[in-house]
């Protein structure tokens, strides 16, 4: 296989390196200093920055406005969002614009994809279960009301709900169509539907959504087979992106420490234990670059393999769960004290490192199913 990407995919990198250039993740108060969330909302203004540049609708085809890119394409840019700890929902957005091209209609498609794409329009994901350590799709039921579909149940930790203006929920079928998986386009502001905050350990906003009955008409419902895990390993594979950008930021900002840091007349940099550390986390960025890179191509190409799709995700969130997790610890002890102070940003980054090794699932989960998935599947 070639991971050598292309000048259109390289080209969206270097415009999200552009637009975050200026971002500042201590722009909004350190999450260790508030009880509640660090802001009301997500960065409008990096928002509309993204929507100029072209890059909210990359997925997009031509005919809606987009770039026509692919998985790989949104995986950088999402990369350059890690690094910068960028507070907008350009993951969620993004695949839920992609699952409605895909898998949706074309009222569907005609009605959103080109305002979401101009930013016009904000979509979000209730992708994380009833308590977030089950899957996502049996904590809602959707059973049909005449041409219509009746929503009941619960899904946590909700990104961005508050600002979203569709929330595209995955929900399994009951009566005469029971046992199927449908994804529910539901407008935040639906009848039925309400929000209790939840905080992340990032200090951002998460909203724990509760459905009684919410009414959604079927221009609003994505009834196509396998929608929901198409969608779900693009959520996935994008939070192994955050995870890798968020990673390889942390290890610079060690270097550059270490290599100020003085003891004893020297850097520490130089001392063995010290170089060995930061040279295990080193190989673990690489290791959770090349199964990012694996996964968003089978993504992206549909190429067939030993395992499915999901194999290749499920290694990649594998990798990213746990190195994300040794970095920003590893980067804590080099940095001493001084990693803890509240003016200086690694504090934060540890944070949202918390938050991205756990989002849609730990390693564990993963480890059970990339287990599952070769008891089925058979190397031979």
């Amino acid at each position: 296989m070639d991971f050598t990407f292309s000048e259109e995919q390289l080209a969206a990198a270097e415009a999200a390196r552009g637009v975050f250039a200026a971002v500042v993740p201590d722009s909004v108060p350190s999450p260790a200093l508030t009880t509640g969330a660090v802001a009301e909302g997500f960065d409008r203004a990096l928002w509309s920055r993204l929507a100029d540049a072209d890059l909210l609708s990359l997925l997009l085809a031509e005919a809606h406005g987009g770039s026509g890119l692919d998985a790989v394409a949104l995986c950088l840019v999402l990369r350059e969002a890690g690094r910068v700890l960028a507070r907008v929902p350009l993951l969620e957005h993004s695949a839920a614009l992609a699952a409605v091209q895909v898998h949706g209609g074309p009222e569907q498609a005609g009605r959103l994809l080109a305002r979401a794409g101009r930013g016009e329009l904000v979509l979000t994901v209730a992708a994380h279960g009833r308590t977030g350590h089950d899957p996502a799709e049996p904590a809602v039921t959707a059973r049909r009301d005449g041409p219509a579909w009746l929503l009941d149940g619960v899904q946590t930790a909700v990104p961005w709900a508050y600002d979203a203006d569709l929330v595209v929920v995955p929900a399994h079928t009951e009566g005469t169509a029971a046992g199927r998986t449908v994804l529910a386009l539901v407008p935040r502001e639906a009848d039925g539907l309400s929000a209790a905050e939840q905080i992340s350990t990032s200090g951002e906003r998460l909203a724990e959504l509760r459905l009684r009955s919410v009414r959604v008409g079927p221009e609003d419902v994505i009834e196509a087979d396998g929608a929901w895990e198409w969608l779900h390993s693009l959520l996935v594979t994008g939070t192994c992106a955050l995870a890798l950008g968020l990673g390889e930021r942390v290890l610079r900002m060690t270097g550059e420490y270490t290599g100020k840091r003085e003891q004893f007349g020297h850097p520490i940099a130089t001392f063995q234990a010290v170089a060995v550390q930061a040279a295990d986390r080193y190989i673990d960025l690489r290791a959770m670059e090349a199964t990012l890179w694996q996964a968003a191509w089978r993504i992206a190409s549909g190429a067939p393999g030993a395992l499915p799709a999901a194999g290749d995700v499920a290694v990649a969130k594998i990798w990213a769960a746990e190195g994300v997790r040794r970095v920003v610890q590893t980067a804590q002890h080099l940095h001493g004290g001084f990693g803890a102070d509240t003016d200086y940003p690694l504090h934060r980054y540890h944070a949202w490192a918390k938050h991205l090794e756990l989002a849609l699932g730990p390693a564990a989960a993963y480890e059970e199913r990339l287990g599952d998935l070769l008891a089925t599947h058979p190397l031979g």
